[in-house]
């Protein structure tokens, strides 16, 4: 089998009163949740960061209770991404990433910044954003992905633009957002958002197959066929690249049965 990056599926957060007698045992302590979703997902996202701030000792506390190789991806804050000039964020990324993430050791995956539908493609301003984000934390690497939904960003300069600062953008499995899978850095992001409650795995095990063969393609290094590329004439090199998926949809009852169902599929050797 062809070299390839790690493959890590989740959910958004732990914390959801409908998984209680679903995913989690009925009779399970609200306080263990977060211990017992991080061994059955190999990685969560967390949305409280993108509507405040957290305490360093949480973070420590997260870290604790997760097992080794388990992973987070955080939501940069909404006050840094919901701007008219995005140039201007500096002091308010400053202000995230001094919060105490790095509490999270080797468990802090990337940073997600989300963009609203009427954010448009703006190459010199998101370019000055993207200048603004920093590559260590406290002596950590940091990583990041960037989640647009305005079509504008469909574009080969948008592209050009992310692989020069070799920051992923988020796959995005929606109705009405663009779904750009060209890979412009070292790992990708998806966010499968078109999962039903009505599936018993949020997709259709057939819809399983066909997303695990994309993962799969992506942490070999390549890009999946039948996904619509912004710069189609430009490919990016074929290298193993680390893959995290999030089964994420309205209601989302059914996404952790999801998720580990799509894992089980990637981690097959068969």
């Amino acid at each position: 089998m062809e070299k390839r990056g790690e493959i890590r599926i989740g959910v958004g957060g732990w914390t959801f009163a409908p998984w209680r007698g679903v995913f989690y045992p009925a009779d399970l302590a609200q306080k263990n949740e977060l211990a017992y979703a991080s061994r059955k997902l190999t990685a969560i996202e967390i949305n409280a960061t993108y509507y405040g701030s957290q305490k360093p000792e949480s973070y420590r506390r997260w870290a604790a209770e997760t097992p080794d190789g388990f992973v987070f991806t955080l939501k940069g804050s909404r006050f840094t991404t919901n701007r008219r000039v995005l140039a201007e964020a500096g002091e308010s990324i400053g202000r995230f990433f001094d919060q105490g993430l790095t509490e999270l050791g080797d468990k802090l995956g990337p940073i997600l910044w989300q963009f609203a539908p009427t954010k448009k493609f703006d190459e010199a301003d998101f370019g000055a954003f993207l200048e603004l984000l920093p590559r260590t934390v406290d002596g950590r690497a940091i990583r990041h992905c960037v989640e647009v939904r305005h079509d504008s960003f469909s574009h080969p300069a948008f592209i050009a633009l992310l692989r020069r600062f070799r920051i992923p953008v988020v796959f995005a499995d929606h109705q009405t957002y663009p779904a750009i899978a060209d890979a412009t850095g070292d790992f990708v992001y998806a966010r499968l958002q078109t999962g039903s409650d009505d599936v018993e795995t949020a997709y259709a095990p057939s819809a399983l197959d066909d997303w695990a063969g994309r993962l799969k393609t992506w942490a070999e290094g390549g890009v999946p066929a039948d996904l619509t590329l912004a710069d189609p004439a430009n490919a990016a090199p074929r290298t193993p690249r680390e893959v995290f998926a999030f089964i994420i949809h309205e209601g989302k009852v059914r996404a952790p049965a999801g998720a580990m169902a799509l894992q089980a599929r990637c981690d097959a050797t068969a």
